[in-house]
């Protein structure tokens, strides 16, 4: 195991208290981007430099089986409650039971973070911030956070689905997903439920560094295919989905 980084003690900021508030009474949150950055304490330079990990992503051949192209990388990390960050040994991607019906006792083995991508400025202060967040749904020392970036391609023959099993829980505590570019895309439309259909939020992420956030044990979401917005032209929608679960 790889240690990324050493303890700290944290203050809620404004941002990450008004995301308590907001995950404590409705069960989802965007955060936008100002307060993301301000919480990430980056600037459009240090947005670029982490959007450039995306064009080393790895095709996602289990997706590919299901008629979507999609690309992506997987990282397993350990944080503790003081922040220590701790990167895992690399091993298959698997859901927990009842949440994903696609891939039901299917090990899924990814390529992992390159390198450069644990070592981003972004990345530690990035999963810090979601495990303050998270604090406001478990009392938890520990918790268990895994990466994944994706990016979604379509064409006008192939739509691009980021959620091809439609709306679902992914059987964790925080599900969080930052939007890092679109280009020349339409649709990829993210929307929160309750159990019971009742809507808890619908938004587009258009805007680098929007952040949305949501309580897994109350909610389930999902994403609308993406669509090219010039016919002639490929579609990508890259994002970030980070979870988190009390260990």
């Amino acid at each position: 195991m790889d240690h990324v980084a050493n303890d700290r003690t944290s203050t809620p900021t404004a941002p990450v208290t008004a995301a308590h508030d907001a995950l404590v009474s409705t069960g989802a949150y965007v955060m936008p981007p100002a307060h993301v950055s301000e919480c990430l304490g980056t600037d459009e330079h240090g947005w670029a430099a982490f959007a450039a990990h995306w064009e080393e992503l790895a095709p996602d051949a289990y997706a590919a089986e299901r008629g979507t192209r999609r690309l992506r990388r997987y990282g397993h990390f350990r944080l503790s409650r003081t922040g220590e960050l701790t990167l895992l040994p690399h091993i298959a991607f698997v859901q927990p039971e009842d949440t994903n019906p696609l891939y039901v006792d299917v090990d899924r083995h990814f390529e992992p973070l390159t390198d450069a991508f644990v070592a981003d400025p972004l990345l530690t202060p990035l999963l810090r911030m979601l495990g303050d967040v998270a604090a406001c749904l478990d009392d938890a020392g520990e918790w268990d956070v895994k990466v994944h970036p994706f990016r979604v391609v379509a064409s006008t023959d192939s739509q691009g689905a980021p959620t091809p099993e439609g709306m679902h829980r992914d059987g964790v505590t925080l599900v969080t997903s930052l939007l890092i570019g679109r280009e020349n895309a339409t649709g990829g439309e993210s929307t929160v439920h309750h159990p019971d259909g009742s809507e808890v939020l619908t938004t587009t992420l258009s805007e680098r560094g929007t952040l949305l956030l949501g309580d897994d044990h109350r909610t389930l979401h999902g994403v609308s295919p993406v669509r090219p917005a010039d016919p002639a032209r490929p579609a990508h929608r890259d994002v970030l989905v980070t979870t988190l679960t009390a260990r």
